[in-house]
């Protein structure tokens, strides 16, 4: 069972109408989690960061496969995910795309026990399928007129921090930060690329390899940016009975052979 995913709005620090938005976003998704408690037939309830959809539907049809109940999923951005468990949300594991949203949860005690590294991933340039001759990064950057370029929220979405690191490395973000369109999350950056929308996006490596509707102009070296991994934890007000086996599949063989099929690679060594 997967949740319809909702889009979080984004919250101005300063706009008291953005703070109710927001929140009003964070309790509806809690009413729908609310809904969707596990009882005696569902499985845990997950709540994974959006860039994970193909990998964990692909995870969860593999443990139910085992003989289990099958997840209930939910995915939205990082932000997004560790806002509703930090705001109670009836969930048992939680993925982000990277740490800093997981230690902003264990601050909160919102966790049962320390995030574990999960899986890694890397940042691409995208175009449409359909362009006959995409331009380079650089060239993008060089152009005033090539059009807008689709990332992630660079504020507090994972896949957009590490875009605009990425672009700071390059020494371009100076001359695309006026023409960036910043998507609620990866996989929405994505469909603007998809769409036609914007000439170029950069998303993870996992949803371009996803989507037969763009082409990968780029592939961006990791020394650009910060490592991208994902983390897992049992939240805090998780009482589903298999939550830690199933935990332990996601960790294991069997659940990131789901994850080597969407393209996702181990976790560094040294964050294991």
């Amino acid at each position: 069972m997967t949740l319809p995913a909702l889009a979080l709005v984004r919250r101005p620090v300063a706009l008291p109408l953005g703070r109710l938005l927001t929140t009003m976003a964070n309790a509806l998704l809690a009413g729908l989690l609310a809904a969707c408690t596990p009882v005696a037939d569902d499985g845990p309830v997950v709540l994974a960061a959006s860039s994970m959809q193909d990998a964990m539907e692909d995870a969860a049809d593999r443990w139910a496969a085992s003989g289990h109940e099958r997840p209930v999923l939910s995915f939205a951005s990082s932000a997004s995910v560790a806002r509703q468990v930090g705001e109670g949300a009836p969930a048992d594991l939680v993925i982000t795309s990277d740490s800093q949203w997981m230690d902003w949860l264990a601050g909160q005690g919102a966790l049962d026990g320390n995030p574990r590294p999960l899986v890694a991933n890397a940042l691409v340039v995208v175009a449409p399928a359909s362009a006959r001759t995409p331009p380079s990064l650089s060239a993008f950057a060089a152009d005033p007129d090539g059009g807008r370029l689709a990332i992630a929220e660079p504020e507090s979405v994972p896949a957009g921090q590490f875009a605009r690191q990425a672009l700071e490395s390059l020494d371009l973000w100076k001359l695309v930060r006026s023409r960036i369109v910043p998507a609620e999350n990866v996989r929405a950056a994505l469909a603007l690329v998809e769409r036609g929308e914007v000439p170029l996006g950069i998303v993870y490596a996992t949803d371009a390899n996803a989507s037969r509707k763009v082409r990968i102009v780029q592939r961006l070296a990791p020394a650009t940016h910060d490592a991208i991994v994902y983390y897992v934890a049992r939240t805090g007000v998780s009482d589903h009975a298999e939550a830690p086996a199933l935990l332990e599949f996601l960790l294991g063989a069997r659940g990131q052979a789901a994850f080597a099929a969407q393209g996702f690679t181990p976790a560094p060594a040294a964050e294991r």
